[in-house]
């Protein structure tokens, strides 16, 4: 070590220029990533767009979707109560898609990023379905303007893209983010929710397993009060009666 700090003593003023060249490379990293986000941001928005395309021109099937600028054509053959009714029908479908994560524990188990609002893509979808349901009107009847059907209809087309993009990459993760010791965790709640939810175990080894099951996931993975209710009806189910004797 005595060579090392006899090298330094002499050239202690390269510290300086060092760290000139990794504060540099920090900012070349910062501004990469920033790129990357940038650049991920756009995609969304370009295919939200085109989603919404899809959805007038399936809902209004008056000629090509339009190109460009996204604009609702009022002068199509059919009433906007019509367009907001399949309207609707979309956002409605989306919502069930992420409810059947949402309140399904073995799907969470098997998929956890997407109940997950801390990872960037989930994160994207649940401003993307806060701004559809904001934008959403009380019915089809409802009395909006143009501007007001357009919005909702771009609303519904990052709605539709964001979980598409969020549930992909969901299953791409999997359960790669935790640890080994976790990932096993993971394993044996899954089993032990095939015993849970089983109708020809008893009512005993039901709870037993849905006890367990809780005990695995717990600081895993966060049941919702609507999750966890499921569940619970699931293990509650009554077995049959068993036939009388003589019958």
């Amino acid at each position: 070590m005595q060579p090392l700090f006899e090298w330094l003593g002499h050239y202690w003023w390269l510290v300086f220029p060092l760290m000139g060249v990794a504060g540099a490379a920090a900012k070349r990293w910062e501004w990469a990533a920033r790129r990357r986000h940038e650049r991920r941001l756009e995609t969304l928005r370009v295919k939200a767009q085109l989603k919404a395309a899809e959805f007038e021109a399936r809902s209004v099937m008056s000629g090509p979707a339009p190109t460009g600028a996204h604009v609702v054509d009022t002068t199509a053959s059919v009433a906007p109560s019509e367009l907001l009714t399949r309207l609707f029908a979309e956002h409605d479908e989306i919502t069930a898609r992420w409810l059947d994560y949402e309140l399904d524990v073995s799907k969470l188990i098997a998929y956890p990023a997407m109940s997950d609002g801390r990872q960037p893509l989930v994160a994207a979808f649940l401003r993307a379905k806060k701004t559809a349901d904001a934008l959403r009107p009380s019915s089809a009847d409802a009395p909006v303007s143009d501007k007001q059907i357009s919005d909702y209809l771009d609303a519904v087309g990052a709605y539709a893209v964001a979980f598409e993009v969020a549930e992909k990459d969901a299953r791409r993760l999997r359960d790669s983010t935790f640890s080994e010791a976790e990932r096993k965790r993971l394993e044996r709640a899954q089993q032990l929710l095939k015993v849970a939810v089983d109708e020809s175990a008893t009512q005993a080894e039901r709870n037993v397993a849905y006890k367990r099951v809780r005990d695995e996931l717990d600081g895993l993975i966060l049941l919702s009060d609507e999750a966890v209710e499921v569940l619970e009806k699931k293990v509650a189910r009554e077995l049959p009666a068993e036939p009388a004797a003589g019958e």
